[in-house]
């Protein structure tokens, strides 16, 4: 039985969020015990145990969310939001290496800021072409501008 050639998008999608998963952990895990627990934190910094439960989940929803967008019917919307989600991915790949490996804290906040609006803008053009896909990227947005008052926060105490 052929494989089909959604399911192939599924699994290319699946793969790419998980790529950019595991990079940033790669660079992040190692920053953790050491440069990151020197750092002053504000009081509302999540347990560490939070984040290896809350990224995989949000990067599963995105990894959907960019399946459904490609799935839908060809238009320049689509190309929109698809664009935007592959500009949005590769600023959220460009934070860790940023922020944890060159300890960059106000360059962090800065590439951060700017994945904030794009993602916002993803979902906003998503809403056009996918309702569900762009409601799958919701608890991600949420996440990211938590994440961006901490990474705000941190530059400021530190």
């Amino acid at each position: 039985m052929p494989i089909s050639k959604s399911l192939i998008a599924l699994a290319v999608a699946l793969a790419v969020c998980f790529v950019v998963a595991t990079l940033g952990a790669k660079v992040t895990a190692p920053q953790i015990p050491t440069w990151y627990a020197g750092l002053q934190k504000p009081s509302w910094t999540p347990p560490r145990i939070a984040f290896p439960i809350v990224w995989p989940i949000l990067y599963f929803m995105m990894a959907i969310a960019a399946w459904r967008f490609w799935e839908a019917p060809a238009s320049s919307l689509r190309t929109t939001a698809l664009v935007l989600f592959a500009v949005q991915l590769a600023l959220n790949a460009a934070w860790s290496p940023i922020f944890f490996g060159w300890h960059g804290i106000l360059s962090g906040l800065i590439v951060i800021i700017l994945l904030d609006v794009v993602l916002a803008a993803t979902i906003i053009a998503g809403f056009q072409v996918d309702r569900i896909a762009a409601i799958l990227l919701l608890p991600y947005i949420a996440w990211t501008l938590f994440a961006t008052a901490l990474n705000g926060r941190i530059w400021t105490l530190n």
